[in-house]
């Protein structure tokens, strides 16, 4: 599986995302070259509802409140960072890597 990188911060951890709106379904969509994490969302690239869809369905994946989670850069671009107060970067790739995992053999 491909490396990608996440920071600790002062208080979290940032996260590079690639966002695909109009997706069939949330879902994580893998890691790019770079370490980018590819995430699709349903919701469309209008008035905010793609970010809004974007924090929900992380919150869901980290375990976290959706009020600790922030769109810090990219609100009106495919390319985001993101911050997740309250979370270190190895509990962060823990749970993405979980996910992955189970979305992995829910195809198979």
């Amino acid at each position: 599986m491909r490396n990608f990188r996440l920071h600790d911060g002062k208080h979290g951890v940032a996260l590079t995302i690639r966002v695909t709106p109009r997706a069939r379904k949330n879902s994580l969509a893998g890691i790019l070259e770079d370490g980018t994490l590819r995430v699709r969302v349903a919701a469309p690239p209008v008035e905010g509802k793609a970010n809004a869809a974007l924090i929900e369905y992380l919150a869901e994946i980290l375990g976290v409140r959706k009020s600790r989670i922030e769109v810090v850069a990219g609100t009106r671009g495919l390319d985001k960072i993101v911050s997740v107060v309250g979370m270190t970067s190895g509990q962060a790739e823990e749970r993405i890597r979980a996910r992955l995992q189970e979305q992995e053999q829910e195809t198979a």
